[in-house]
Order: structure tokens, then sequence, then C-alpha cells
């Protein structure tokens, strides 16, 4: 095959390379260094591969460059960081560490374990490369390093440099730039096994051991605390520990600084002490509440054993850490953090730690962070938005909140995304100063670390109940803005100021949803402490003086407020403060409500949140409250779960405050779906649809398959119709709770009644009951136990999971179960003539437009959704209106007949004609029900399009 001009230009390098290499070998093998190595044969082997090895671009930011040398950073003589990182679109690819030829790489353990642990460190990366271009080694990143491991494991493939050329086309087609922004990496690892525990969950576990060592420790040590007292001591000395560790590797502190405190130690707790005193030294360098011992009266004082603080130091240095803190990103500390926070300690009476998991995660089932691309995604849509073209002093004045911070993931994308366009924008218009305090960049032209706080100070806040969820996001932002800073920043930056900002004004502990009016008239606070009344305006007095926030950002949390569950107080507060929830007070919809309170006019909402907001029947109040007080900017919906473990479908919202419903209404909504994880800011817009089109609808049901061409069938199906709920009883079958003691498959005695279950109902069609059920209404029971419905001579029934009703009826007194539902009128002619409806194209086509939610697994029918399908209501005096129903009915009949007799028919010759006269049936039933609504030529070939 020939190859493309670009790809013979690389051959042709290479070859050279090849060739100047063995012409020399020995000499290169025994006298030339990593330095020479990589600027003789390994730069040009990637540049001729298509990379800017050079930057001959002069691109200024890192983000910006194919090639991040990232060798800069050396601690005491040895780097801290990988030598390169290979970047498409500011996202790492590949990472290549570097080596001389002596170095034998297919053998050496050492420089593999160096390697993969940088690659582990980093999950976006799978595979990284170890050369020294006589070797040419690829190894699986994602399978967590040993230092025992041999050189052999995790490794892809191996050859040597006169292999080059014989394996040209698999480095072409694999590595050369032209390749990997086409996908040839993800293309090629597909098939590499995963490793079964990544980064983020090994220091996950690494917290947890940390957190049970100190808990123990302190508890056995230190009597007098409380339980607060000694969540709060745990908490923050893990935090201190950890951002320490983290500025050793990227060279901000002396490497070792915290194994220097494991000496001089004779008392038990001595270890802790001399810690402490790197504590109070961070204090006075970082000026960061982090290390603020006039809020920290605990430490000091503290006892802990030396041997737990030698366990915790010695986990963090190498050999036993894996972990290389110049490498993980803050991002990937927040995901195991936000797990971490899911426990607690508690205090047994005889004052032993225990550690368990926190009861409203318990009922949540889990703590689910949210996914990188997701955060991303929506802080492009609001805070994106709000800064599109406008100067850092402009920006100064945009505040950025997430009242339910968590770890801080959606902060921590925020604060990324300004430091991003700061840069940008001071490259792109900043004239150098002459006065380096002024500058606003470093010579190699990144953000000072004066202007990373004031973006810092100015625009992010949050909210969260959790006083350690609030310290977690304050050190993930704190080690944001340390990112990219040296010793010699640092020095630069403390002639004239302190490090690092306090964030006690940004970042605060509080219930969002609690104002202290709930203590209204209350003198003892007692137990109530605990629920933590935060007001907004007293804590944020100056975004509130400006009118509220220009952004505010999240994934507010999803747990429904159950009566057994939550304190009648705190329940009663929330119905008579947040109106617009109603029945099953879900947490998010509170969280909706309080967003848009605390907007400016104008203010974008950015919220990941569950997609029953768009159609179930408890929150059709808010919906509406929504469209009166918001312009819907963006819908996004995925086929797959966000969150794979929790059980929960959900929704991207981006909303702007708006009241003004004139102006709104005629505006449109982008509906998009299948965001990209792996291109982060891509989205496959689907449609668009006019506002007003929500408000018109039944429900108020946000139609999220609806636009402007389908809407005008939409309407007209619902002209002149009833809803099926106003001219039908609509039940759900019976739910026993204890099957196994109900149900039966013989008939125990008179009690014992045949039962339909769901997987016997078909279109037209339904099988004989084949089991019985005790009809005596359990303590555990549910659904509908209304013996008359049961019983009744005739009713259509229809099954509950499907994407769409699937409808039948039955002429004889039988019981259902819960995955049933039953519409009953007192006419069997009436019952007949909606069963031949609801069976219809228009009313598929009807449920597709206003239910469907993109689910890709357990799609269900519910009342709500089956109560609002129009029945186009019979004027009996028009002689064409009769008929057309009759002849309805009257093939209803047929298909009914048709299909119970397909069932039972042995003759396949005979069954292919009754085939033939089924579809003939339901095609007239179709073109009957057309004519009855009304549709042009032009909406039925929409509808039969589908």
């Amino acid at each position: 095959m020939e190859r493309s001009k670009e790809k013979q230009a690389a051959y042709d390098k290479i070859a050279a390379l090849v060739e100047h290499f063995a012409s020399q070998i020995d000499v290169f093998k025994k006298n030339q260094n990593e330095p020479e190595t990589r600027n003789q044969f390994i730069n040009p082997l990637f540049d001729a591969l298509g990379w800017d090895i050079d930057n001959t671009k002069r691109r200024a930011i890192d983000s910006d460059r194919d090639v991040v040398h990232e060798d800069r950073l050396k601690i005491e003589g040895k780097s801290k960081a990988p030598d390169y990182s290979f970047r498409v679109g500011g996202k790492r690819k590949f990472f290549l560490e570097a080596k001389k030829p002596s170095i034998k790489i297919e053998t050496d353990i050492i420089p593999s374990y160096q390697l993969r642990r940088y690659g582990w460190n980093d999950p976006d990366l799978q595979i990284s490369i170890l050369t020294d271009f006589e070797e040419f080694a690829l190894y699986d990143c994602t399978m967590q390093p040993s230092a025992t491991d041999a050189a052999i494991v995790g490794r892809l493939k191996y050859i040597t440099y006169d292999q080059y050329l014989e394996k040209f086309d698999w480095l072409w087609d694999t590595f050369s730039k032209e390749q990997v922004i086409k996908g040839s990496l993800d293309q090629f690892t597909k098939s590499v096994k995963k490793g079964t525990q990544s980064v983020d969950s090994a220091f996950l576990q690494s917290l947890d051991e940390w957190r049970n060592y100190l808990a123990t420790s302190i508890a056995l040590r230190n009597k007098h605390l409380n339980e607060d007292e000694l969540n709060y001591l745990v908490q923050m000395n893990i935090n201190r520990i950890v951002f320490i560790r983290n500025c050793e590797d990227r060279g901000v502190e002396p490497y070792g600084k915290l194994k220097g405190c494991l000496v001089n130690s004779k008392d038990e707790g001595g270890y802790f002490q001399n810690m402490y005193q790197v504590f109070e030294d961070a204090d006075r360098k970082y000026n960061s509440g982090l290390f603020d011992f006039t809020k920290d009266t605990l430490s000091k004082s503290v006892i802990i054993d030396n041997e737990i603080i030698k366990n915790i130091v010695d986990e963090l240095y190498f050999p036993k850490s894996p972990y290389e803190f110049s490498v993980i990103g803050v991002e990937i500390l927040g995901t195991a953090y936000e797990r971490f926070l899911g426990k607690a300690i508690r205090l047994t009476p005889d004052h032993q730690a225990i550690v368990e998991e926190k009861p409203e995660v318990r009922k949540a089932g889990g703590v689910f962070y949210t996914p990188q691309y997701i955060v991303e995604y929506i802080v492009k849509q609001t805070v994106g938005k709000l800064v599109d073209g406008k100067t850092p002093d402009e920006i100064a004045k945009i505040k950025i909140c997430d009242p339910s911070c968590g770890s801080g993931s959606f902060l921590l994308g925020a604060y990324q995304f300004l430091l991003t366009y700061h840069t940008d924008w001071y490259i792109k218009h900043y004239k150098k100063s002459r006065n380096l305090k002024d500058s606003p960049l470093t010579p190699d032209g990144r953000l000072t670390t004066h202007v990373k706080k004031q973006i810092l100070l100015n625009n992010i806040f949050g909210v969260d109940i959790d006083t350690q969820a609030v310290e977690v996001t304050k050190l993930s932002l704190l080690m944001k803005c340390m990112e990219g800073e040296t010793v010699a920043s640092m020095q630069t930056t403390m002639t004239f100021e302190r490090v690092l900002p306090t964030l006690e004004n940004n970042i605060k502990s509080g219930n969002s949803l609690i104002d202290f009016d709930f203590y209204e008239g209350q003198l003892d606070f007692g137990e109530d402490r605990k629920i933590n009344p935060f007001n907004w305006r007293n804590g944020f007095p100056q975004v509130f003086k400006q009118g509220g926030f220009d952004a505010v950002i999240g994934n507010p949390p999803y747990r429904l407020m159950q009566p057994k569950e939550v304190d009648l107080a705190v329940l009663n507060f929330f119905k008579s403060r947040y109106t617009f929830s109603e029945f099953k007070i879900d947490l998010f919809h509170l969280f909706f409500q309080k967003a848009v309170i605390i907007l400016k006019p104008n203010g974008l909402l950015g919220y990941i949140a569950p997609s029953s907001l768009l159609n179930n029947v408890y929150v059709e109040n808010l919906r509406l409250w929504l469209l009166n007080n918001c312009k819907i900017h963006t819908i996004a919906v995925s086929h797959e779960k966000v969150f794979a473990d929790a059980d929960v479908h959900t929704a991207v919202y981006i909303f702007e405050k708006n009241s003004d419903s004139v102006k709104t209404d005629d505006l449109y909504i982008n509906i998009t779906f299948e965001l990209e994880k792996h291109n982060l800011h891509t989205e496959i817009k689907y449609n668009t649809v006019k506002q007003k089109r929500f408000r018109e609808v039944d429900g108020k049901v946000w139609n999220i398959l609806m636009n402007e061409n389908n809407a005008t069938i939409i309407n007209k199906a619902r002209h002149k119709s009833s809803t099926l709920k106003q001219i039908a009883h609509i039940n759900r079958g019976l739910i026993t709770g204890d099957k196994d003691s109900f149900f039966s498959n013989i008939k125990i005695n008179e009690k014992y009644v045949p039962i339909l279950a769901g997987g016997d109902v078909f279109r037209y069609y339904v099988n004989e009951p084949s089991k019985y059920v005790l009809f005596e209404r359990p303590k555990t029971s549910g659904g509908s136990w209304d013996a008359e419905m049961h019983f009744s001579k005739h009713k259509i029934l229809i099954r509950q999971i499907g994407t769409n009703p699937t409808a039948s009826i039955i002429e004889n007194p039988i019981a259902i179960t819960g995955n049933i539902f039953s519409i009953r009128t007192a006419s069997i002619e009436d019952e007949k003539y909606i069963l031949g409806v609801i069976n219809s194209k228009l009313i598929e086509y009807f449920w597709k437009i206003n239910f469907s939610d993109f689910k890709s697994s357990f799609p269900q029918v519910t009342i709500f959704s089956l109560g609002l399908i129009p029945i186009k209501n019979i004027d009996v005096a028009d002689k064409k209106q009769s008929t057309e129903r009759n002849e309805i009915v009257k093939n209803v009949e047929l298909l009914l007949k048709m299909n119970a007799d397909f069932k039972t028919e042995p003759d396949p010759k005979k069954k292919e004609q009754m085939q033939g006269m089924i579809a003939f049936a339901e095609q007239r039933i179709n073109e009957i029900v057309f004519e009855l609504y009304g549709l042009s030529k032009e909406e039925i070939q929409i509808i039969e399009s589908q």
C-alpha cells in the first residue's frame, strides 16, 4: 500500500536515525547520557511522527502545546514527574519516560515501575512509553504498580531500534499525532485488560486506613474529646498531611519534610508534635485556613501514637506509596475524598472509635461522584457563557456558587475554567509591566499566585451541611491554587504577600435549605444544632448586595423526604417554605427552588439531577414554577446511566433566571443527549422547541422529543379530546409484599382467586391465568385491592413494563398484579373504542413525544402518563363520528378474536393469512384514528415514518 507523503517522510527520517544509532551503538551505550539521547534520538523520533516536540510554534501555555516536558521538576536531583506528556486539545494522551542507552529497559524493574507509577496516577491515561531509543517498551498503565514487579509486568509491546522500520506502520498508525487525534490510542487499548484498582479507589482505601489509624489512637489517648471534636481532628490532620505531601512532590516544599518528623522523639506522641511544628510553619507560609490554629485549638495538645504517625508517613513515600502527587490531578483526589466523606467516626460508650456509613449515605445507597466530563460540560454551559468576551476586571464581579458542594468537584471545575480563560486572555492582551509585583504572568506564561488567589476569592463560593466536606473543598481549591508553583515562584510571591488565601468567607458550612427562622420562638436548640441552619444574605453579604449569584452549579442530593426517615419539623419546614414541591418531596426539588431564589436576574443555573423532573406527576407544580421563573436553555439526557452504580437516570439542566414569561415562551430550548465521555465538550443536538410548548401540554410535562413540527400533531391530538383519567377509572393491581405467602399454582381454597401478571398481557391478547392469589389484604400491601376493580366483568389491561402502553381487554372477573394497570368505564363498547385508540400509531407517537426519556433499561408506564392520553370525544349527533367509532370497536373485536385464534392455530398457512388480516385491521384502526383527530397527510407521514 502506497504511503502518504507525510508518512513516507517520517519513514525516511526514522531510517536515518536508526542508521546513525547503529553506526556508533557501542559509543552511545557507553558514553551517552539521558539529555543527549533525548536531543539526538528521542526528540527527532517523535518529531518525525508529527509532534511539535520542541514547541517550535512557541505556544505559551501547556494546554496549547503538543508535548510538555515535565522533567523541569526535580527534587534532590531526581525527576518527580515524567519526562514528556503528549497532549491533544490540552488532554494528556500518553507519558514518555526517557533513559540513557546503557539502561537495560527489557529487564530493569526500576524504570518500568517509575513509568507505570506516573501513568497509573493519571486515570485518563491507559498506556505510556519507556524508551532509550535502543529499546522501546509500551506499558499498560491501568494496573496498580508495585516496586517488586518484574519489568515484563504490564508490558504490552517491546521492540528494539533495529525493528523500527519493520514495525513502522504500527508506530505511525498508533503514535503519530495525526492518528492519535483520530483515536488510534483508544482503538489500540480496547483489547487491553483494565486494571482492577484505579488510583482514586486506591487513594480512598489509603484515606480510610489513615482515618482508622488516627481515630483509634486519638480516641484511646484523648478521653476528653467528644465525637465532633474527634471527627474534626482526624479530618483536618489528614488534609494537612496530604497538602504538605502534595507540595513536596510538586517541588514547593523540600522532599521528605514529613519524613523528617519521625526523629528525635522519646515521648509517645512526639512524632505528631514534630509534625505540628511543620503545620505551624505552613501557617506562616501559606496563611491558609487549613493551618489556622486560632480556630483549631485541639491539635496542639492532642496525643497520637508514634507508631500511627510513622505508618501514615511511610505509606506516603517510596517504596510503600504508589502515589505520585506531581501527576495526580486535584480532581482525582476529590473523587476519593467524596466517597471518604460518606463515613464518619462514632464513639462507643467506652470511648472507642468506630467508622461507619453516615445515615443519609446509607439511605441514598452510597456516594456517587459526578464524572469529570459532566462537570466540565455544566461549567462550559454556565461559567463559559458568563465570561465569554469579558476582561479580567469584568470577570472579577462574577459570583459562582455550588450550594451542596461536597468535596468541591464543581467549584474545582469552575476555578480551572477561570484559570485557563485568564491565562489565555493575558497572553493575548497583556503588555508586560516592568513592575514584577503587578505582572499577572510568570516568565513561562503561567498565572502568578497573586492572580490565582484573587480569582479564587472573587469568583468561587460554596456551602455544604457537612463540615468535613467544607474542609475538603477548601483543601481541593487550595491545592488547585498551588498547581504549577515552584520554589522560585513561591519565593517571589512571599516577597510581597502570603502564598494562599483563607477561604473562610467563600466556603461555608450550613444547611442550604434551612434558615434560622426554623428556630422561631425557640430558646433551647438542643440536638437540633445538627440541622446547622444557614442564612444566605448573612453568609455572603457582598454577593447579595449585587443581587445574588451569577451562576449556581452542582449535583444536588437526591433523596425522598419520607416521613419515617426525616424529622417531622424539618419536613414541615420544607413544605411551608418550598411550596412548589408536593407529596413525595425529593431534596433535589428543593435545591432547584433554592438555586433560582439565590440567583440574580439573568443568572445561570446548571444542575445534573434525576430525569423524573421531566414528567413525574408530583413535580407538575415545580415544572410550572420553573417555566414561570426561568428560561430553559438546555436539557441534556443520556441513553445510559451517568452514575453506573446508582439506580437513577439523570439529565443536565441549564436554566436562566427570567420571570418574563412573555419573552421566554417564544424562545427555544435546546434538547441534546449523549454527552461524550471522551470528547468532553461534544454533545449531539437533537432538536429545539419553544418553551411555551411545555406550558401547553397536560401535566406541564417537559417533552424532550417535541419540536415545532410535531407540536401541531400533539395539539391536534388534545383538541376536543378528554384525557383518559377524565373519562375512565385507572387503577394499579395489587401488591402483596411477601409474594411466596400469597401466591399458589393451585386453588387452595375459596379465598384464592385467579390472577394475571404483567407478562400475561400482550397487544390485543391476554394469557389464561396460571396462578392464584390469596385475596386478603396484608399489612405489607400496596397497589389497589378494590374488589370491584379486580372482579369487574370487563376492563382494559396495560402492563407496566414497556416503552409505550401494551394493551388488551378481558371480559371476565380476574385479579391483576401490581405490574398491570386497569382501565374501566361503564360500557365495554367504550372500553373497546379506548383500546383501539391506545393501541393506534397516533397514541404510540403521542406517547413517544410526551413521555420518552431515553432510558435504555427498565422503561415503565405510569398511571400519571396513562391518565394524560387524549381520547377523542365522540359527538353522538354526528353520524360520521359515530360510524367511525363503531368501526374502531368492530375492528378491535376482530383483533381480539384473531389474536386468540392465532395462538392455537397449528396450520402455518392459516397463520400467515391471519397475520395479514391482523395487520389490515390494525391499519384500518390507524386510518380511522387519523381521520377522527383531524390529521393532515403531511402529519400522518411524519407519524408513519417513525
